[in-house]
């Protein structure tokens, strides 16, 4: 078939700039006329020469609108010289499945069409984002390259008559102008299943699933949430490793995930907390929209923070064959992420790194072979087998880790907490806050903080008291290319190790939502109850900053 592209008049949309991990709006903002074609040719430009006769993958969550978009994708792509695009089947691949069909097909990059942990449908949030030829979302330069490139778009490229049906398995070939352009619709879960047969050991973990080794069934409870995961989870979980087919729920993508909030926290995802807390389970997990988050929870609903998972997986690296055979290097958190991991680390003798929020920071390090596990505490887990965090992923490594230790989730912390210590944590979020008020509130919080008075204050509360050791805005030096993040995050730093972060995120869609953290670390009351321990700088945290003044609010919309 041969088809010619055409060239459309536009105009740029004012902010089409990229997020922490792409661009996030609602969907009735991408839906206007040109918005969503403006974006991906600014995309493509991006990439200068290098996208003609590039490969790209293409894929998203199955939310609202996303197989509009990919067909979209698929006419702009060939209209631009775009050689081939790799499609999931109806538009759908997790956004680990992306990352790794990127890195084992070489190809230029990849067009993920998520807002992740969003809610999802017409009323709600759609978005794109562009990852890298590492397989990793797009760094800094790039996505302030895409964004000066909106603000002066004059025309997009498109093949007007293109059409194509994304429910079939099947390679698909045109001609465009006289170039030959090629549309492979794979299996969504092909890719990702085997690569995760390589990282882990199927055989023992089907013996504990499925209680050979044992003689007592593995019993769990895996929510998918209505999100990308439930293909994956189903040929994984059930297929592969022998669970019943009521150990997972939620499987079956829906573009509004069934009116669910596909965040997989403790406020989203009660009913899976529910359910494993009145119910007869060894462990459970959620995943989200895209799937490259999880949460782990333990029996009777035991709550694993993001910060104890990475390091519990990091001192366990080596009951996972794939580190066995390609050993362990550095480890790094966010710079929000309780500081757990770093204890590892020391024991381990290995690097870590605290980088600014959001997975792009982790990719040059583990390019450069520095870093082979990290993780944020929202909810991201993930290691150097592709350049996303990864949920499914996260579960696997806990199953590994209950397969060589014989314990459950809980025994396991508590082990854990014996050897380095407790870092208690929490995280307020609030959400969809007036944006001008937030700001006002950030400077005048780095106005305070960063004054050289503050340093060596005092605060009490709750009957304890902590002088400030070090106030700043974290700021971001990669050690590999010397690039430089700033203003990533305000932050005090007590004597004693406790601290206080706030920043505004970028994951959202409308408004702004403030991010409040609080770590204090014990290294012998380590069975206390975090609300309780924590209190006391929770109330000296909104005592600093004037968040309830600033923002109206009086009690966060989210706490994990």
């Amino acid at each position: 078939m041969t088809l010619a592209a055409t060239t459309v008049t536009t105009t740029p949309f004012e902010g089409q700039k990229p997020g922490t991990s792409g661009l996030r709006k609602k969907v009735k903002i991408f839906t206007q006329e040109n918005y969503t074609e403006n974006f991906v040719q600014c995309i493509l430009d991006a990439n200068g020469k290098a996208i003609e006769g590039s490969t790209l993958v293409v894929g998203g969550d199955g939310r609202f609108y996303c197989r509009t978009a990919c067909e979209i994708i698929v006419r702009i792509c060939a209209a631009n010289g775009v050689s081939r695009l790799i499609v999931g089947q109806n538009g759908i691949l997790s956004t680990p499945a992306v990352s790794s069909l990127i890195r084992s097909n070489k190809a230029l990059g990849g067009i993920v069409l998520t807002a992740s942990h969003n809610p999802g449908g017409p009323d709600n949030d759609f978005g794109i984002k562009f990852n890298c030829e590492n397989g990793g979302p797009a760094p800094d330069n790039v996505t302030n390259a895409i964004y000066q490139l909106s603000t002066a778009i004059s025309n997009y490229k498109i093949v007007e008559g293109l059409q194509i049906d994304l429910s079939q398995i099947t390679k698909n070939s045109y001609d465009i102008s006289g170039k030959p352009f090629v549309v492979d619709v794979v299996n969504s879960v092909t890719n990702y299943v085997s690569l995760m047969k390589e990282i882990f050991d199927f055989d023992k973990l089907k013996s504990l699933v499925t209680g050979v080794s044992s003689g007592k069934p593995l019993k769990m409870r895996v929510d998918a949430m209505n999100g990308v995961t439930g293909a994956y989870v189903r040929e994984i979980f059930i297929n592969c490793l022998g669970a019943t087919p009521e150990s997972v729920v939620h499987t079956t993508p829906l573009e509004d995930f069934g009116g669910l909030h596909p965040d997989p926290n403790l406020t989203y995802a009660k009913d899976l907390v529910d359910t494993v807390r009145n119910g007869d389970y060894d462990i459970g997990a959620a995943f989200d929209g895209d799937g490259d988050r999880n949460m782990i929870i333990g029996r009777n609903a035991f709550f694993v923070t993001p910060s104890d998972s990475l390091a519990v997986i990091a001192h366990f690296l080596e009951a996972i064959p794939y580190f066995r055979r390609n050993g362990i290097s550095g480890l790094a958190r966010s710079m929000p992420t309780a500081s757990a991991v770093d204890l590892v680390a020391k024991k381990l003798g290995k690097e870590v790194f605290e980088v600014p929020t959001g997975w792009k920071y982790f990719g040059n390090l583990m390019d450069a072979n520095r870093l082979c596990l990290c993780g944020e505490e929202s909810f991201g887990t993930g290691s150097n087998h592709i350049r996303e965090k990864d949920g499914i992923w996260a579960l696997l490594a806990w199953l590994s880790i209950m397969e060589h230790t014989g314990k459950g989730v809980e025994d396991i912390l508590k082990a854990h907490w014996a050897i380095y210590g407790r870092n208690y944590f929490t995280r307020y979020d609030y959400e969809e806050c007036d944006a001008a008020k937030c700001n006002a509130m950030m400077d005048q919080m780095e106005k305070l903080i960063t004054d050289p008075k503050f340093i060596g204050q005092k605060f009490e509360s709750g009957g304890k008291c902590y002088e400030v050791k070090l106030a700043d805005n974290f700021s971001y030096k990669d050690p590999i290319d010397n690039s430089l993040a700033t203003k990533q995050g305000l932050r005090v730093v007590f004597a004693d190790g406790s601290r206080i972060v706030m920043r505004l995120s970028g994951t959202g869609s409308s408004g702004a939502t403030v991010r409040l953290y609080i770590d204090s670390y014990e290294r012998d009351n380590v069975l206390g109850l975090a609300s309780d321990m924590l209190k006391p700088l929770i109330q000296i945290a909104l005592q600093i900053s004037q968040l309830p003044q600033f923002t109206g609010r009086d009690a966060p919309t989210v706490i994990t």
